[in-house]
C-alpha cells in the first residue's frame, strides 16, 4: 500500500507493532505515520519501545530501512547547500579507539575544492567522539546555528558541528529511547540513523568507514559488512555516491588516544608526519572523497592529491582557518603545547621480552574511560587533557621493563585503575607473528552514483 492509497486509512500504532511482530513488512504510510506521531508526541514512548524491539527480533527490509530513514531525514531540516558551486562530500565513521581521521580529512578535502559539512555526535563508551576532540582546541565552539554553519562552509570550505535541534529530530528522539530499551544493536536502526543525520547535511556523497575489531562496535567483520551493504544500499536508493570502507579496530588507530593528545596527532598528520597506520587510513579515505566528489579522477589520483596538498600545508592553513571561524584559538594550531594537558604522567613497562602480539583495544579504550577521556552516558563530561601515549604496536620488538605506553592523568586513583587494564591489556609472544591484520579489510559500493559492478 502505497502512501497516497493510505491517506484516509486511520494509523494506529497497535497495528504496526503487531505487523513488525509477526514478521510482516510495514508499508511506507505505516513507517512514516509512526514516525511523525512519535516525533510530535503523539504516541507514548511504550508503544514505540515495542516496535522498536520487534525490529531488533524480526529485522527490516532493505525497502522498509530506506522508507524508515527517508522519514527520520524529513523529520526536520534539510540543508540546501545548492548555493554552493563545490560538490558536498562528507564522511562517518563507526567510531573507534584512537580514530581521529575526521579532524584530518575535512580540511583537507576542503583544499583539494570540496564542500566538507560535518555533522557529528558525542562519543559513547570507549569510543572518542569528533565534538570532544575539537572542544580540546581553546574556544572551539561546536553548537553553531546552521546559519552560521552555512556560513564557515562558504569561507573556508569545511565546518564541522553537533547536531541541531532541526536535523533529523526523529533520530534524536528515537535514539534516546532505544539507549534504554536495549535496542541500539539492530543493524537497520542503526543504518537510519546514521543515514538520516548525514543525508540532512544536503550531501551529493558520502564515504563510510565502518570498523571491525576488538575495538570496534561491531566486533565480527561479517556484521559490519552487513552494515556497510545497507548503508550503501539505502544511500544509493536516495541518489547518493556510497562507498563503504571495511577498516581495523583490533588495536587502537595511531598512538594516541584521549581528547587533546588526539587533536596533536591529527596535526601531525596534517604536518606530513604522525604514525604510519593512522596517515595511510586518512589518504586512502581521503582519496575516495576526493574521487567521489570528482575532484579526482581515480582514487590513486585523490590520494596523490591528498599527499600534495598535506605536503604543500594547504590542509593545514584550510584546518587553522576554520578553528578561527569557529571561535578556537588558530595559535593552537602552530603550538600544540597551548592544548590543556593533563597535571601527571605515568609510564607502563613490558614484563618480558618478546614481541607484541596482541592488544586487547576495547580495553585500552576502557582505559581511557576510566581516566575521564571518555564517557558512558551522554550526559557525563570528558576532560580533555587525559589520555593514554602507546609506544608500540602489534608485531613490536619489545624488552623487559620497556615503556609500552604513557597514561596522562590527573586523579591517580583511576591512573592505578587504567594501569591494570593496560597491563593486561598487552598480549606479548616469543617469537613474531607472520601476519599481521590489515588495515583495509575491503571496499563496497560504487562512486558513479548509477549502475556498476560493487568494487
Amino acid at each position: 500500500m502505497s502512501s497516497t492509497q493510505a491517506v484516509n486509512k486511520p494509523f494506529r500504532a497497535i497495528d504496526v507493532i503487531r505487523r513488525k511482530r509477526d514478521g510482516g513488512e510495514l508499508s511506507q504510510y505505516e513507517i512514516e505515520s509512526l514516525v511523525n506521531a512519535y516525533t510530535s508526541g503523539d504516541i507514548p514512548d511504550y508503544q514505540v519501545s515495542a516496535w522498536l524491539m520487534a525490529v531488533v527480533l524480526r529485522g527490516m527490509t532493505r525497502a522498509e530501512t530506506a522508507v524508515l530513514t527517508d522519514a527520520m531525514l524529513h523529520s526536520g531540516e534539510v540543508l540546501d547547500l545548492s548555493s554552493l558551486d563545490a560538490k558536498k562530500v562528507d564522511k562517518h565513521s563507526t567510531g573507534g579507539v584512537g580514530d581521529k581521521t575526521s579532524l584530518v580529512l575535512a580540511p583537507l578535502a576542503a583544499a583539494a575544492g570540496l564542500a566538507v559539512p560535518m555533522i557529528s555526535g558525542r562519543g559513547l563508551g570507549h569510543t572518542g567522539g569528533t565534538l570532544d576532540k575539537l572542544e580540546a582546541i581553546p574556544g572551539f565552539n561546536v553548537n553553531l546555528p546552521v546559519a552560521q554553519f552555512r556560513r564557515v562552509l562558504e569561507t573556508c570550505g569545511c565546518a564541522m558541528i553537533g547536531q541541531t535541534a532541526e536535523i533529523a529530530p526523529a533520530d534524536r528522539k528515537l535514539y534516546a529511547l532505544r539507549d534504554v530499551t536495549g535496542t541500539v544493536e539492530s543493524p537497520y536502526l542503526i543504518c537510519a540513523s546514521i543515514m538520516s543525520k548525514k543525508l540532512a547535511e544536503g550531501i551529493d556523497a558520502l564515504v563510510l568507514d565502518v570498523k571491525t575489531g576488538s575495538g570496534a562496535f561491531m566486533k565480527n567483520e561479517s556484521d559490519a559488512t552487513f552494515l556497510a551493504e545497507l548503508m550503501v544500499e539505502t544511500g544509493e536508493r536516495m541518489g547518493k555516491k556510497v562507498v563503504a570502507l571495511i577498516t581495523d579496530m583490533d588495536q587502537p588507530l595511531g598512538n594516541m588516544i584521549g581528547n587533546a593528545l588526539e587533536v596533536v596527532e591529527a596535526l601531525e598528520i596534517l604536518r606530513g608526519a604522525g604514525p604510519e597506520d593512522l596517515r595511510q587510513l586518512c589518504l586512502e579515505l581521503a582519496g575516495w572523497m576526493l574521487h567521489s566528489g570528482g575532484a579526482a579522477s581515480s582514487l590513486a589520483a585523490g590520494r596523490k592529491q591528498s599527499e600534495e596538498l598535506i605536503a604543500s600545508g594547504k590542509a593545514l592553513d584550510r584546518f587553522r582557518q576554520m578553528v578561527e571561524l569557529q571561535g578556537g584559538d588558530p595559535r593552537a594550531i602552530d603550538d600544540p603545547a597551548r592544548l590543556p594537558r593533563a597535571q601527571h604522567s605515568m609510564k607502563v613497562f613490558s614484563a618480558r621480552n618478546g614481541y607484541l602480539a596482541s592488544l586487547q583495544c576495547e580495553q585500552i579504550g576502557n582505559a581511557c574511560v576510566i581516566l575521564g577521556g571518555g564517557r558512558e552516558r551522554k550526559e557525563d563530561s570528558v576532560d580533555p587533557t587525559v589520555g593514554i601515549v602507546l609506544h608500540k604496536k602489534v608485531g613490536d620488538k619489545v624488552s623487559s621493563g620497556e615503556p609500552t605506553a604513557t597514561i596522562h592523568y590527573n586523579a591517580e586513583p583511576c591512573a592505578l585503575r587504567s594501569k591494570q587494564l593496560l597491563e593486561e591489556s598487552f598480549q606479548i609472544s616469543d617469537s613474531l607473528l607472520s601476519e599481521k591484520r590489515p588495515l583495509i579489510h575491503r571496499v563496497i559500493g560504487r562512486t558513479d552514483g548509477g549502475s556498476g559492478d560493487k568494487i
